[in-house]
């Protein structure tokens, strides 16, 4: 079948994955060996965007030029820093996109337009919309927005593997968690429950890591105001990350960073062991979190833990020793990791996007919504009057897509307009759930018939997750319609447009500074103002040399040019020149 091809992306928080059909297979495209992009992005020393690797191994030098961890910003609204501008959620996702997408073109010898994007199982409505709206201004057409449980369980799925299964899916990533229950019969993949939480993740377990680090540095080295230095703490999240990574692996793990600071003109350096124990103390709570989400699942899906066939483990920070350990105690049977945890996302996506070219993939994917919507009336709420009750229309674990109906009366009999706000979530006081839009409609019939009569409200959920609503009043037909006054919008076509245009201009740039780059910037990417010609030299050779470096003299460059540039903020004369004459060194042999 010569369909125009459709790709699968797991736009993750850490990492971000392309996946192809390839021989009717699910395959994640790599290029030199390595299937993750990271989901970092900045602007080189030229003002050039640059995406993946080599934006993350900036972010730790040049932390104002580099953005990293976007995900956890989509649908609100914020304007993130990079450089002299600054970008929507949207606009950085979108790069990461281009860069996915454009690796698929590469593997499939054509042009790529469409896709499959997961998002975690509990993004609202907005971080949906905001996710379809990155992948509209990277060139995309989304042609579905799927669950990432639900893609891990196609990929399992995928796999072969015969008869009927109920499945756990553990999904902890770099800032999402969740949890899902789901059965697979005859090819038929039903998600049956799902929960989580959108603010827990290996970033939050990185964040502790680099909180002890910056005790000892304060604390330990004597170093006052670390925890504002923000060169210093982009280098202490690096060195916590690779610690949290190690610790999954060894007892035991040693951080040393060389020139973190200086006390009377002496220059500090950080050196310090952490242990397994202190760190699985550190997320003990935030992992009893996810324990207690796995409960609620299982009882949303009325399913007892000897019921399930196979535990799943989705995301790098699966690989954490005591959430193996935590889920066999709770469930009495260990997890399983027959697809890469980092990778089966990916996976899941191609094979819906395979199942949406028309392929046989023999899998069916029923997914649900893992949030109730509703709307708020005048009712009680505990036994009392009030004003905000929350009344359900579409019910969490409601099969997807879903349309629901509930009627509603006005107030008083001559009533002249009415007010709709839309919730998500589970609170009976709807002050308390998400309120992720407000209908006004005006002009009602005021005659008693209508009064008693009353209105009809109707939610509709589509297969992405996204809602929309409408009423009619019953006693004319008419049906009401209003502006959704969302706190963050939804993006107009002209807006969009507007940042297509502006994300493929700096895409396509070569030799340009972005617009509004002042000549003081331009000196701090060529190095640090007032910095002699001789480091400057040393530095832009190094940065220059980077992309084409082995990676083992990669990663140490990157370290050396981290401690030239701290020994000469803090004027250690002697310390710079001797990180210097290394660097110079290693560019004698790759240049």
């Amino acid at each position: 079948m010569d369909s125009e091809p459709i790709v699968g992306i797991d736009l993750g928080t850490t990492n971000s994955e392309v996946a192809i059909l390839s021989g009717g297979k699910p395959e994640v495209v790599r290029e030199d060996g390595d299937a993750m992009v990271p989901s970092c992005v900045g602007l080189d020393e030229a003002g050039h965007i640059i995406v993946g690797r080599r934006a993350r191994n900036q972010a730790a030098v040049a932390p104002e030029r580099t953005v990293v961890s976007i995900k956890r910003l989509m649908g609100s609204g914020e304007r993130v820093p990079m450089g002299a501008e600054t970008y929507s959620p949207q606009e950085i996702s979108a790069f990461i996109l281009k860069e996915l997408k454009e690796r698929a073109a590469r593997a499939l010898g054509r042009d790529v337009r469409k896709a499959v994007i997961t998002v975690p199982a509990y993004f609202t409505d907005a971080q949906r919309q905001a996710t379809r709206e990155a992948g509209g201004i990277a060139g995309l057409e989304v042609v579905r927005i799927i669950n990432e449980p639900t893609a891990a369980a196609l990929s399992y799925e995928g796999q072969g593997s015969g008869g009927n299964r109920r499945i756990l899916v553990y999904d902890l990533g770099g800032g999402t968690f969740d949890v899902s229950v789901v059965a697979i019969e005859e090819g038929v993949v039903e998600v049956l429950a799902s929960t989580g939480d959108n603010r827990l993740g290996g970033d939050d377990f990185d964040a502790l890591v680099a909180k002890r680090l910056t005790a000892q540095v304060e604390t330990g080295l004597g170093i006052e105001g670390a925890a504002a230095d923000r060169l210093l703490q982009a280098r202490l999240r690096r060195a916590a990350e690779q610690a949290k990574m190690d610790l999954s692996t060894q007892p035991f793990v040693r951080v040393e960073e060389d020139h973190v600071g200086s006390v009377g003109g002496e220059a500090k350096h950080l050196s310090c062991e952490l242990n397994r124990g202190d760190f699985e103390q550190d997320i003990d709570e935030m992992l009893a979190r996810t324990m207690r989400s796995v409960t609620t699942a299982l009882n949303d899906a009325d399913v007892r833990p000897s019921q399930l066939d196979r535990i799943l483990l989705v995301g790098g920070s699966t690989r954490i020793p005591r959430i193996t350990q935590l889920l066999a105690e709770r469930l009495g049977q260990e997890p399983h990791g027959e697809v890469d945890p980092d990778l089966c996302v990916a996976l899941g996506a191609a094979v819906q996007a395979g199942i949406e070219m028309g392929h046989d993939m023999h899998s069916v994917l029923v997914d649900i919504t893992p949030y109730t919507f509703g709307t708020s009336a005048v009712g009680e709420l505990y036994g009392m009057p009030y004003e905000y009750q929350f009344i359900p229309i579409i019910r969490r674990n409601t099969k997807l897509p879903a349309t629901r109906t509930e009627a509603f009366a006005t107030v008083t009999e001559f009533q002249e307009e009415v007010e709709i706000k839309v919730y998500q979530g589970e609170d009976p006081d709807a002050l308390k759930n998400v309120e992720i839009g407000s209908f006004r409609f005006t002009g009602l019939n005021q005659q008693r018939e209508a009064y008693e009569q009353g209105l009809l409200f109707s939610y509709h959920l589509d297969l992405d997750g996204l809602l929309k609503v409408h009423a009619v009043e019953r006693a004319t037909g008419r049906e009401l319609r209003g502006v959704v006054e969302n706190a963050m919008e939804r993006a107009s076509e002209e807006a969009l447009a507007a940042s297509r245009e502006r994300i493929e201009t700096l895409w396509g740039e070569e030799d340009a500074i972005p617009a509004g780059s002042t000549g003081e910037e331009l000196e701090e990417a060529a190095g640090d103002p007032g910095m002699s010609d001789e480091f400057q030299d040393t530095l832009r050779r190094a940065r220059a040399a980077l992309d084409s470096a082995p990676a083992e003299d990669r990663e140490e460059m990157i370290e050396l040019i981290r401690d030239l540039r701290y020994a000469l903020r803090e004027e250690c004369a002697e310390a710079a020149a001797a990180v210097k004459q290394q660097l110079d060194e290693i560019l004698f042999y790759l240049e």
